[in-house]
């Protein structure tokens, strides 16, 4: 079977890509050509520059012959010579072979003409393509845009509803304040997190309706003047609350939770209480503004109230550390609940002195109560922003 041969500008071209390319070329430079004055050898000059530096751009060896031309054309300008270039000897050609019979193929004058349908078809074929791919391109984005917006959605409504939540659980609680240091009436019901603990201790007023919601409640955590002001949660699973809130809900921003071996009836050296690094700002999202001097100082005092009594606790320490191998050496701030002595107590805090960001002025001694704050931090892989502080008497 004969193969087709199709011809620009004197140039065959064998495949129907080939010709829509230089079909595109053929166009752009009919349209320099007209635009240019072919007398004029500063217009052709500037031709000559444009094509240089890309300025237009060319599929095919059709620029080549186009740039040929226009030396031809600047070189004749500057002898005072007038011609048409190359496109009158290439037109030329195709003439003589039009005298013969034959395009410059070798295929007959006649089967060419009656190939022009094809020739159509081709353009026709290559626009299509690009079409289609047009079309991909604008379902592929329409499709990733549905699914940013449905990620948006349901990231919002989470941080609606957990806003939405602790607000109610916050408004209940402050609502079963008492309103006198009076105690409590005998006959309240008492509850414990161990059922063998010898001694019972009683709940605080403002409790009892929250610890109805669920028994994992072990306190409330407030700063002034910052997000802060959420339940906090403990379980015998320190994975549970990393995505469920106090109703025991799924929920990606999680709960503020102490560490299971932590122990607020018998009270541990250190309560350890984790929260998730949110963008949004939720739970822990702005703890690690206290890396700031002057945002310590305007904050130097944490709330941390457990079901059974309640504390003031003022800032100590401030540092960034990371969760270690079990085989490293190192001091392992996760791990310092109980101590054992008042030297592993004072070996405990010249270890968080040393890593702190600034001095804050305020030590601790063996026997002090103490809270830690702690989340993620991306600076590092598996690195923790880490805020301490300590128990101090009611003014």
């Amino acid at each position: 079977m004969e193969q087709k041969v199709f011809v620009v500008e004197g140039r065959q071209f064998r495949t129907k890509g080939d010709y829509a390319r230089a079909v595109h070329d053929k166009e752009l430079i009919d349209k320099l050509r007209k635009e240019t004055d072919l007398q004029d050898k500063a217009q052709l000059e500037k031709l000559k520059a444009d094509l240089k530096k890309g300025t237009y751009r060319f599929m095919t060896l059709l620029e080549q012959d186009f740039r040929d031309e226009v030396d031809e054309l600047i070189r004749n300008a500057g002898a005072g010579k007038k011609t048409s270039g190359k496109k009158g000897s290439r037109n030329a050609k195709q003439q003589g072979a039009g005298k013969s019979g034959l395009s410059p193929g070798g295929i007959d004058a006649s089967k060419q003409s009656q190939g022009e349908p094809e020739i159509d078809d081709a353009v026709k074929e290559e626009l299509q393509k690009r079409e289609r791919r047009r079309k991909l391109i604008i379902a592929a984005c329409s499709v990733a845009a549905v699914c940013c917006l449905g990620y948006f959605g349901i990231y919002t409504y989470y941080d609606y509803r957990t806003n939405s939540t602790y607000e109610a659980l916050s408004d209940l609680r402050l609502n079963r304040l008492p309103t006198t240091a009076a105690p409590a009436p005998a006959a309240t019901p008492q509850f414990t997190l161990d059922e063998t603990a010898p001694e019972p201790k009683e709940v605080l007023e403002e409790f009892k309706t929250l610890l109805n919601k669920n028994q994992k409640l072990i306190g409330w955590l407030k700063i002034d003047d910052t997000n802060i002001d959420y339940p906090v949660m403990q379980t015998s699973d320190n994975e549970y609350y990393l995505d469920h809130n106090l109703n025991q809900e799924y929920d990606k921003n999680g709960s503020i939770f102490m560490d299971k071996d932590c122990d607020v009836l018998q009270p541990s050296t250190n309560f350890i209480l984790y929260g998730h690094h949110m963008k949004s700002g939720q739970m822990f999202g702005n703890l690690d503004r206290y890396s700031s001097e002057a945002y310590y100082k305007e904050h130097p005092y944490i709330q941390f109230d457990t079901i059974y009594e309640r504390g003031t606790y003022q800032v100590m320490y401030v540092f960034r550390s990371h969760v270690y191998s079990e085989e490293e050496i190192a001091f392992k701030y996760y791990q310092f609940i109980d101590v054992n002595s008042e030297k592993e107590f004072d070996s405990y805090m010249q270890e968080m002195a040393a890593m702190s960001y600034y001095d804050t002025g305020v030590t601790a001694e063996y026997g002090d109560q103490l809270l830690t704050l702690s989340t993620c931090d991306y600076q590092e892989k598996d690195g923790r922003f880490v805020v301490v502080a300590k128990k101090i008497a009611k003014e």
